[in-house]
């Protein structure tokens, strides 16, 4: 059986979490005129994306098959999680060619497996909080230091 220990990530940096899920909201959206801003405006965009697409992916893969609602399956599920970053991480290799290739994986991976249909729950909604959460943990990790005059 496929065993990975869980290593906590090191915080992306604020602009970086802004940077990344506003390229992927526009992507959602369709915008393509803003998702090209977002990927022209940071060349280091593919690995910001794989970098957020780990932060979704591995968490909610390893947590599969803890009470209260597990997963026969969760070996596979977690393998699954793992080998689409590997992917993802391969992919952003290739530059900002791959960027949309790379959001598109995520955006399928967050309908698929982390919206909840039933409570009305979008990809967008998803979206948002990871967004939040990745903030939080990137503010904690590199507080703003106040400027003096």
């Amino acid at each position: 059986m496929f065993q990975n220990p869980t290593v906590p990530l090191a915080p992306m940096t604020p602009v970086a979490v802004l940077s990344a899920f506003s390229y992927l909201r526009a992507v959602e959206a369709g915008d393509t005129e803003a998702a090209t801003g977002f990927a022209g405006a940071d060349p280091r965009m593919p690995a910001l994306l794989v970098d957020a697409a780990e932060r979704i992916i591995v968490p909610v893969t390893a947590l599969c098959g803890i009470d209260p609602d597990p997963c026969d399956d969760s070996f596979a599920l977690e393998a699954v999680g793992q080998v689409l970053v590997a992917t993802l991480r391969g992919w952003a290799q290739a530059g900002p060619d791959a960027v949309e290739g790379i959001a598109r994986a995520v955006i399928a991976f967050i309908r698929q497996v982390l919206t909840e249909e039933e409570c009305g729950e979008t990809v967008a909604d998803v979206l948002r909080q990871m967004e939040a959460v990745g903030f939080g943990q990137a503010l904690d990790a590199h507080p703003v230091r106040p400027t003096t005059a």
